[in-house]
C-alpha cells in the first residue's frame, strides 16, 4: 500500500483518455452528446456508441426518434430522470421512467420509436453494444427493466445500482446473453471513495453524469460532469469524490476484437453483409 492508503500504482487502472463527446442532433432533432462513435470503435470494443442527453428544454428532445430500424447490435437506454415511449415491430410498447432501462436485442432486425414526453429533467444516456458476428442475426427481443429489477447496494457513503452483470456476488437486473457487460450507476457521497476489482481483459470506462473526482493515481486532477473517461487495463479502479459529491456509470466489457461494417443504426461485420441488410430494408424483408 501507499502511504496515502491505495494500492500499488502499477496495478491501479490509470487514465488513458478524457472525452467530452460532440454536441449533435438526432432522430427528427433531438439535441444530445455524442460522447463517443464511429471513429472510437477500437478503443471501447466491444461498445460502438454512447449518446448522453440532460436537458429541462422539452424543445430539445420532444420531437423523439420515429421509427427507424437496428440489426447486428444491442441498445441500451438507461434514464436516471425523464420520460420516453417507446414501442416496436415485436409489439411490444411501454414507457421508460425515471430509475428504468430499456434493453433491445436488434439481432436479425427491428424496427421502433423512442418518443420522449416533456418531463421536469430528461437525463439519460443510450448504449450501443455489438453483437458479435455468430450473434448478430439472432431473434430480435425486447427487455424492460423497471426500477424495482435494478439492485441498488448501499455501502452508507456510496450507492451502486446495478443495471448489469456482477458486483459483490449480486447480479444486477440484466447478465447479458451474448455479450455480458458490467453496468453500475455509482453514487459517491463528498469526499469518500470507491473502489473496484476489475479485468484486466476488459475495456473500461466511465461517464461522469453529476459532480466530480479524481480517478486512479491522479489524485489531484478532478475531472466533472459530461466527461467520460477510458482507462488502460488494471486490476482495480479507484475514484475519489470531490467535495460536490459524484455520479457516475461504469461500464465495462471484453473486447470482440471483430471487423466492423456500420451504417447509420445498422452494424454488421462485412461490407456484404450491411449492403444486404439495406437490400432487405428497401425490398421490406428486414424483419424476419
Amino acid at each position: 500500500m501507499t502511504k496515502m492508503g491505495w494500492p500499488m500504482l502499477d496495478h491501479l487502472c490509470t487514465i488513458k483518455k478524457i472525452i467530452t463527446g460532440e454536441n449533435a442532433i438526432d432522430g427528427a432533432g433531438v439535441k444530445l452528446v455524442r460522447v463517443f462513435g464511429h471513429s472510437n470503435t477500437k478503443d471501447f470494443d466491444p461498445f460502438l456508441m454512447l449518446d448522453a442527453f440532460d436537458s429541462i428544454k422539452p424543445n430539445d428532445y420532444i420531437k423523439g426518434f420515429p421509427w427507424h430500424p437496428h440489426r447486428g447490435i444491442e441498445t441500451i437506454t438507461y434514464l436516471i430522470q425523464g420520460d420516453i415511449e417507446h414501442s416496436d415491430s415485436l409489439g411490444n410498447k411501454g414507457s421508460i421512467l425515471d430509475g428504468e432501462c430499456q434493453w433491445m436485442t436488434a439481432g436479425s432486425g427491428i424496427i421502433h420509436q423512442e418518443m420522449p414526453k416533456t418531463s421536469n429533467r430528461m437525463l439519460g444516456v443510450q448504449l450501443w453494444l455489438n453483437l458479435p458476428a455468430k450473434d448478430k442475426m439472432v431473434a430480435p427481443k425486447y427487455n424492460g427493466i423497471v426500477k424495482e429489477d435494478i439492485p441498488v447496494i448501499d455501502e452508507g457513503d456510496r450507492k451502486i445500482h446495478i443495471i448489469a452483470g456482477y458486483y459483490k456476488g449480486k447480479l444486477g437486473a440484466v447478465e447479458g446473453d451474448y455479450v455480458k457487460p458490467l453496468y453500475l450507476d455509482v453514487e459517491v457521497n463528498p469526499g469518500a471513495e470507491w473502489s473496484l476489482d476489475t479485468d484486466n481483459d476488459a475495456t473500461l470506462f466511465v461517464y461522469i453524469v453529476q459532480g466530480e473526482g479524481a480517478f486512479g493515481p491522479a489524485r489531484d486532477e478532478l475531472i466533472s460532469a459530461k466527461h467520460a473517461i477510458l482507462f488502460n487495463q488494471g486490476n482495480k479502479f479507484m475514484v475519489r469524490a470531490a467535495d460536490n459529491g459524484l455520479r457516475f456509470l461504469l461500464i465495462s466489457g471484453k473486447p470482440l476484437k471483430e471487423p466492423i461494417a456500420w451504417g447509420g443504426p445498422i452494424v454488421m461485420n462485412t461490407k456484404e453483409e450491411l449492403d444486404f441488410a439495406f437490400k432487405e430494408l428497401n425490398d421490406n424483408k428486414f424483419i424476419k
